[in-house]
């Protein structure tokens, strides 16, 4: 496994894999990995020839200042945890070499961008799309992994990848989760124990919001699931919303036929964690 922290000792590596024929398949973090990011590189080894992690947390993603200086950030534990993994290739950029001058591209995601996410943190997928379209510029993958925890981040990549006529393929991978429920992400490791163990009544009700469809309306459910999280002297709901998956507008009614998935954002203390479940 090597590491590179420039643009052109990346693109010399790709470069040297692709004159051999080796399809690139690509992972991009911003680091304090876990089980659900090893995930993405076991699909990422078995789809494609050579495997690159990028590990960056990249600042005009964050609306909120404190959540970026809080974000964990720990490279040498990170590159442990690679060392079995497909990675073959990890580029750890500074700031200054994703960002030597500022980025001024404002995208237009149109009601994709507006919903759920987009109307809680202004900004955050402009600043996603921003970094996404500059690593593929930098890795020009064959294929790339996203998580679908961040369900709503995947479909604006996707659309992205549309718009700006990338020849990559983005492949969604399912949620992993720890044995209690609770999604897997970085930001599990700023929960305390007593946190983590209350932060599983999001998953529990989510799950249990599925069994109820068949006896209670939508705004029912939407109800249910925000009292009962609230509920929870730990947790606060920030949002919940049961939407089309293909344009994430909300659903009305059971009977819609358009395939269907509620999204929920949730405050556990200062920690803000997201989840999401077909219905």
């Amino acid at each position: 496994m090597k590491l590179v922290h420039t643009k052109e000792a990346l693109k010399e590596a790709i470069s040297l894999q692709k004159e051999v024929g080796n399809s690139i398949g690509f992972v991009p973090t911003m680091g304090a990995l876990h089980r659900g990011h090893l995930s993405l590189m076991k699909q990422a080894g078995e789809q494609t020839g050579f495997v690159v992690v990028s590990i960056f947390v990249n600042p005009t993603q964050f609306n909120n200042k404190s959540d970026l200086d809080n974000y964990p950030r720990n490279l040498n534990a990170d590159l442990a945890m690679l060392k079995n993994t497909p990675c073959e290739l990890v580029f750890a950029p500074s700031a200054n070499e994703m960002y030597p001058e500022e980025d001024t591209r404002q995208f237009n995601f149109g009601k994709l961008g507006e919903v759920m996410e987009g109307e809680h943190r202004p900004g955050h997928f402009n600043g996603v799309a921003q970094i996404v379209s500059k690593l593929f510029d930098a890795v020009q993958p064959d294929k790339a992994f996203f998580g679908m925890k961040d369900f709503q981040q995947l479909a604006i990549i996707q659309n992205m990848t549309t718009q700006l006529g990338y020849h990559t393929e983005i492949v969604p991978c399912d949620i992993v989760r720890e044995p209690d429920g609770l999604a897997m992400s970085s930001r599990n490791k700023r929960l305390t124990a007593e946190q983590q163990k209350n932060a599983t009544v999001i998953s529990k009700t989510l799950f249990e919001a599925v069994k109820k469809t068949p006896d209670s309306s939508v705004d029912e459910i939407k109800n249910w699931v925000v009292s009962t999280i609230d509920a929870n002297p730990y947790l606060e709901t920030e949002y919940f919303d049961i939407v089309d998956n293909k344009t994430l507008q909300s659903i009305t009614h059971w009977n819609e036929a358009v395939n269907k998935i509620g999204c929920i954002a949730v405050y556990c203390g200062e920690v803000r964690l997201i989840d999401n479940v077909k219905f």
